[in-house]
């Protein structure tokens, strides 16, 4: 019950009633990245393309894509990565999605989020002061 309310009165966790039966009727499973979010294709565009879209899994977020289904999405290239062998160079890093606005964002030391003191300010700048 609590899926098919969210289903109904939000946009941004999962998909949509309109989605989902868009998807039924016209959607073709292309694949699954390995955060989750499935990949689809079916339609035309009014570009003439093929349509694609994402149902993410959890809240949408655009930086959830990794690059490859990113590229896929945006019609840079025609294979999907499900249907490629990619392997990761050794001096790749993994992908994370965007954290910002979130509770995990990165917070550096002297943030005004952050906890603990600010550093002293080091080399030639001295902080004006009145009267000085």
């Amino acid at each position: 019950m609590k899926n098919l309310l969210l289903q109904i009165f939000t946009w941004w966790n999962g998909q949509t009633l309109g989605t989902r039966f868009f998807t039924w009727r016209n959607g073709k499973r292309v694949g699954e990245d390995e955060l989750g979010n499935v990949y689809y294709e079916g339609g035309m565009t009014s570009f003439g393309l093929p349509r694609r879209w994402v149902i993410y899994k959890g809240y949408a977020e655009a930086s959830a894509i990794p690059p490859g289904w990113h590229g896929w999405m945006h019609y840079r290239t025609d294979t999907p990565p499900s249907k490629e062998n990619y392997a990761a160079r050794e001096w790749q890093k993994p992908h994370h999605e965007n954290l910002t606005g979130t509770p995990f964002a990165y917070k550096p030391t002297g943030s005004m989020d952050a906890t603990g003191q600010r550093p002293r300010v080091t080399g030639d700048y001295d902080a004006w002061t009145p009267g000085s």
